[in-house]
């Protein structure tokens, strides 16, 4: 039939209703619900010429959400093309097996009883004017809706209800749906019952215009009444969990209709390429597989030179079934996947997502176990080349410091050195010192840092650090900087460029050694570290610094040790180093004061007394004048001092 001849048959039709109407003076109330059943008539007959048969049955999701929840994926709607009304209303019912996305199978025997002549299988929706396929759950395939066509009363008596799982699988919890197919109107009912869990209110669909429900009760318990209201209504989705029989009963003014779905969970798997493939022909194979049997249940595809991301339809697991998601690259790929790094997150957009699931894991296959009843997890495969970093070294204005200096940049992986490069060159001039592009670990931390080379003191720059990504989109975390960690994504080509700015400070380098001078028992000779030993403390300070030392600033303090006396007797000494420390003449008597509070501390007002004295806690050694500045990385100014004591 033509779209012309369509709408020459409807015009015929609402012709003769509106005769109808006019012979039997029916008011506009029944003139509206008489065209509303014609209507639908017209759609149903339009939809038995045009549905496509189905070559087996089996269920699918709905092509596009509408108003129905954000579960609306995890409902595998059963396709009843197969459905024989003769057959059903015998004595022994109608067998029926439904082949699921995941390779279960559902099984369960159809009897049909009551007065209504017929069901017959239509698409949904299943007339102009029906809740569910225009409001929500829109574009279901196949013949999903039983749907009677004349007034009258039947019931669907669907008993033996098995979900067979394939191999590896097993059945855990599944929801058995029942939804209303058409509308229902006055004098109109549905009464539905379970021998499973107690009947669930899963969505209430909106009628396409205004806002009428049906009344309805016995939500929470095994049976279920909805019954009619006047104009156009909308309609209830209701489930009830493992159930072995569910019946369903139809009260039809005319037309009415009911449609039937599995629902367990649902999972899609999706690829999203960052940055460009390592070679153009490169495309992947993302998959879903039985953990079991390692058989592809789901897959999909990359193609052209897009980063997607690319996706598989939704698969509805009707069965507790294990799962792996696997990436692998597609044939006439010139790369392995060993070139490419992948991270795998997994998200339940009907809920919470739960901690098990992978969450930005580096993998190319997992297994993600079992579905949990009711999830539908989008899960995606971020892939790109593998991950690559590089470090390198600049000066900044003026060049180095001192001629000679040079640094080493590291990208370090814990206390592993990844790669490095030295520098070499005078003046500003930066020869080598750059460690190039290096492959690494995809979600490894890696620390970036530099390290002196040779004589160089890093004391004397100022070292900043900036990083760009050539993979734009990125959202890695770049550091900011010297020693700041970074952990690399699939794609990531990453540089970071250490800059080092010479300065004009003083930089101090104080160091403390101690030696035992004698011993009661050995004297001068080899002497040991035993009571009544004499041990001689030496204290060098060194500026290596371009800088001079603010005048009179340098203190020391030292802390005298519990089991230790000072040598009263031998004097605190002080002697330049080369070059020399530039500042005033020494003196002990006003430059060097004693403490004996606990820990050494303030004030420094004690005179020792005796040989050795076990009161004095802490020296204070303060010299005046103005330390000299390092000229080179070698002339560095310095001076050192000496004190004694005894091993009590």
């Amino acid at each position: 039939m033509t779209e012309v001849q369509q709408r020459r048959f409807a015009n015929r039709l609402f012709t003769m209703i509106s005769y109808a109407g006019g012979m039997f003076g029916r008011d506009s109330r029944n003139l509206a619900a008489l065209s509303r059943r014609v209507l639908a008539l017209l759609v149903m007959l339009c939809a038995l010429a045009w549905s496509p048969a189905a070559s087996a049955q089996d269920c699918a999701q709905a092509g596009a959400q509408g108003t129905a929840p954000a579960s609306w994926q995890t409902y595998c709607w059963l396709n009843m093309a197969n459905y024989n009304d003769t057959t059903a209303r015998g004595a022994s019912g109608q067998n029926m097996t439904f082949t699921l996305p995941d390779g279960s199978v559902l099984r369960f025997n159809a009897r049909v009883t009551g007065t209504n002549p017929a069901y017959d299988a239509v698409a949904a929706p299943s007339w102009a004017g029906s809740a569910v396929g225009n409001s929500a759950f829109l574009n279901i395939p196949g013949r999903p809706v039983l749907y009677s066509s004349q007034a009258g009363t039947s019931t669907i008596a669907i008993t033996n209800i098995t979900v067979t799982p394939p191999a590896g699988g097993g059945v855990t919890v599944y929801s058995f749906v029942v939804a209303d197919g058409e509308s229902s109107n006055d004098g109109e009912a549905i009464r539905m019952t379970t021998n499973g869990g107690n009947w669930q209110l899963l969505d209430s669909v909106p009628p396409i215009s205004g806002s009428t429900m049906p009344p309805i009760s016995g939500v929470g318990s095994g049976t279920v009444n909805i019954t009619g209201a006047p104009n156009t209504v909308g309609a209830y989705i209701l489930g009830s969990n493992s159930p072995t029989s569910v019946s369903v009963q139809t009260t039809a003014g005319g037309l009415q209709g009911v449609m039937f779905a599995i629902r367990f969970a649902t999972i899609r798997l999706q690829t999203q390429i960052l940055g460009t493939r390592a070679n153009n022909a490169d495309q992947f194979n993302f998959q879903i597989a039985s953990t079991a049997t390692s058989g592809t249940i789901s897959s999909g595809t990359t193609s052209g030179n897009g980063t997607g991301p690319f996706t598989t339809s939704p698969l509805s697991m009707a069965a507790g079934v294990p799962v792996t998601l696997r990436l692998a690259m597609a044939s006439g790929s010139v790369n392995a996947i060993t070139a490419y790094a992948a991270n795998l997150t997994c998200v339940n957009t009907a809920g919470t997502t739960r901690a098990a699931l992978p969450n930005n894991v580096s993998t190319t296959n997992t297994n993600i176990g079992q579905l949990e009843f009711g999830e539908f997890l989008v899960c995606t495969f971020q892939a790109g080349a593998q991950p690559r970093l590089r470090v390198r070294k600049l000066l900044g204005n003026n060049g180095r410091r001192f001629t000679g200096d040079q640094f080493t940049v590291r990208i370090m992986d814990g206390s592993t050195v990844t790669a490095s490069a030295t520098t070499t060159g005078t003046g500003g001039t930066v020869n080598t010192g750059d460690t190039g592009l290096v492959q690494v670990v995809n979600q490894t931390p890696y620390t970036l840092d530099e390290v002196a080379a040779g004589t160089t003191i890093l004391g004397n720059y100022t070292a900043t650090m900036a990083c760009t990504n050539a993979t734009s989109g990125s959202t890695t975390t770049l550091p900011t900087a010297v020693g700041g960690a970074i952990t690399l994504r699939p794609g990531d080509a990453i540089t970071c460029s250490i800059t080092n700015t010479r300065r004009s400070i003083a930089l101090l380098e104080i160091t403390k050694t101690s030696s035992v001078i004698s011993d009661p028992v050995n004297g001068t000779t080899n002497p040991k570290l035993i009571p009544g030993a004499v041990v001689e403390y030496v204290i060098t300070v060194r500026n290596v610094g371009a800088g001079t030392v603010d005048a009179s600033s340098i203190v020391l303090v030292d802390v005298m040790p519990a089991e230790m006396a000072f040598a009263v007797g031998t004097p605190v000494t002080f002697t330049n180093g080369t070059p020399t420390s530039g500042l005033n003449t020494f003196n002990a008597a006003t430059m060097v004061t004693y403490s004996q509070a606990t820990n050494g501390v303030a004030p420094y007002t004690y005179t020792p007394t005796g040989t050795y004295d076990t009161r004095v806690r802490g020296i204070r050694i303060a010299p005046t004048g103005t330390m000299a500045a390092a000229s080179s990385a070698t002339a560095q100014p310095s001076f050192t001092v000496r004190f004694r004591a005894q091993v009590q």
